[in-house]
């Protein structure tokens, strides 16, 4: 129904917007601009909201932060999640066939300006949830007043991240707002950990939470140097040396991976002689698995908590999920310790895989399963699937060696959807592994950041090529 959208149209001519460029951007001009994006980004992280109390209990969204670049307690406290649900639910109603949306300029302007307005009404929804279910403090102490500039806050919070997002995208800088601003905060996340100079005592006398600084600290200061090693390497509730070794080789093993791709052969229907290859990667769909996996668990986390808050104690509530706060080792945080949420979410460490193999296997079924069907999923609603790849090379006047049109789709679907869902299963199994090993910023994050820094890896690359080497490209 392209009725839909139309009726979206007169709203969609109010919002605000970025123009195209109108003049091929350089490529130090982009580096220029994502920088730019990037700082804001990391103001508003730090810009703490005006007129909330200060809470001290347990963060309810703090599985959530990581993935949605989120900062609690300041202007980023919605993160890109308004960014990244309106953009699925519109995907998914594209996918269904409940929108549809054709090749023409202006209906793919429509498409993004009605995925925008959902972005913005996503955004007053949440802060609207946020402030009323008492994330800064109870609504009545607060009054009207502030809980109202507190959403504006929020709002206008939410409606920056849209545009900075649509800046990058429109070619003013290099990848995506969503991208670059995940990829920031678990890489702040891992780097924090390892080198914070925040001491703190759990028991054992003052500590330093930085990893790194820790075993240097430890070992200056104990006299049992062997013992100091272990703890360094080994403590529990506060980031120890084996969980940056385990980052480290997480983001080893992904970017190992990221090279498994197959390259059909294809030539130009036009030029005689105009040959190229057509790459399919192990990682068809990205990360894109990983975000709509973690968007589920994620809402189902969220749902789970505020029923428990509200219904503490009934059955259908415990079997979603129970939970109970812990402290130490940084912010406190609710933790799932029964019911579904808690056979959803991974487990601590290696001695919790003993004591409770159900819940470890469990947790493995779902992460491959979920990842699979995602990746598989996505393919027919993104237009990546094997007949429109087929349609895109037809378009671009490319055929396979040895293939007509119909030919060319049966032979690319024995390679895309296999390298979808075995790539899917693949992020699946290297998230459940990072998660075991205890690797910084859950398995998940690390996925996110590797893969996005990838992409950007791949987009200096090819500028680099079409530019004509390093010095060209920067100065």
């Amino acid at each position: 129904m392209v009725k839909f959208l139309e009726i979206i149209q007169p709203f969609c001519q109010i919002l605000p917007e970025i123009a195209k460029p109108q003049r091929k951007i350089q490529f130090r001009e982009k580096v220029l601009w994502t920088a730019i994006t990037l700082f804001i980004f990391l103001v508003c992280c730090q810009i703490p909201l005006f007129g909330i109390m200060s809470s001290e209990s347990a963060d309810p969204f703090y599985w959530i932060r990581v993935i949605l670049a989120s900062n609690r307690g300041t202007l980023m406290e919605l993160g890109i999640s308004p960014i990244v649900t309106s953009g699925l639910i519109m995907q998914l109603l594209a996918g269904v066939k409940i929108i549809e949306v054709g090749d023409t300029p202006k209906d793919r302007a429509l498409f993004n300006g009605a995925q925008k307005l959902f972005g913005m009404i996503i955004t007053i929804g949440q802060a609207i949830v946020y402030v009323m279910t008492g994330m800064y403090g109870d609504p009545y102490d607060i009054g009207a007043g502030v809980c109202l500039l507190i959403i504006i806050q929020l709002f206008v919070a939410g409606v920056i991240v849209l545009l900075l997002d649509e800046l990058l995208q429109k070619g003013y800088g290099l990848g995506s707002g969503i991208s670059l601003f995940i990829a920031t905060n678990i890489c702040e996340t891992i780097v924090w950990k390892a080198f914070s100079p925040t001491t703190m005592n759990s028991g054992r006398g003052t500590e330093f939470e930085g990893a790194v600084i820790a075993l240097f600290h430890l070992l200056a200061t104990r006299q049992d140097k062997v013992r100091a090693l272990r703890e360094a390497f080994y403590r529990p509730h506060l980031p120890n040396f084996m969980n940056i070794i385990a980052t480290v080789l997480v983001f080893a093993i992904v970017i190992y991976f990221q090279g498994f791709r197959v390259d059909l052969p294809i030539k130009s229907a036009r030029y005689r002689g105009q040959q190229s290859s057509y790459p399919i990667k192990l990682f068809y769909t990205s990360n894109i698995p990983i975000i709509l996996q973690s968007a589920l668990v994620s809402n189902l986390y969220v749902i789970s908590q505020m029923l428990a808050i509200n219904f503490n104690g009934n059955i259908l509530v415990n079997l979603l999920g129970v939970w109970s706060d812990v402290s130490g080792g940084g912010p406190a945080r609710s933790y799932p310790v029964g019911g579904l949420c808690y056979y959803l979410s991974p487990p601590e460490s290696v001695g919790h895989i003993l004591q409770d193999p159900v819940h470890a296997i469990l947790y493995i079924v779902f992460m491959l399963g979920s990842c699979a069907f995602f990746s598989k999923s996505w393919i027919e609603i993104s237009g990546s699937s094997a007949k429109d790849v087929a349609k895109q090379l037809k378009d671009s006047q490319m055929v396979m060696q040895g293939h007509r049109e119909k030919s060319l789709i049966h032979e690319l679907n024995r390679y895309i959807p296999t390298a979808a869902a075995f790539g899917g299963l693949c992020i699946g199994a290297l998230s459940v592994l990072a998660d075991f090993l205890g690797a910084i910023g859950s398995g998940t994050g690390i996925l996110l950041a590797v893969t996005i820094i990838y992409q950007y890896f791949e987009i200096f690359v090819k500028e680099q090529s079409e530019m004509g080497g390093m010095s060209t490209l920067l100065f």
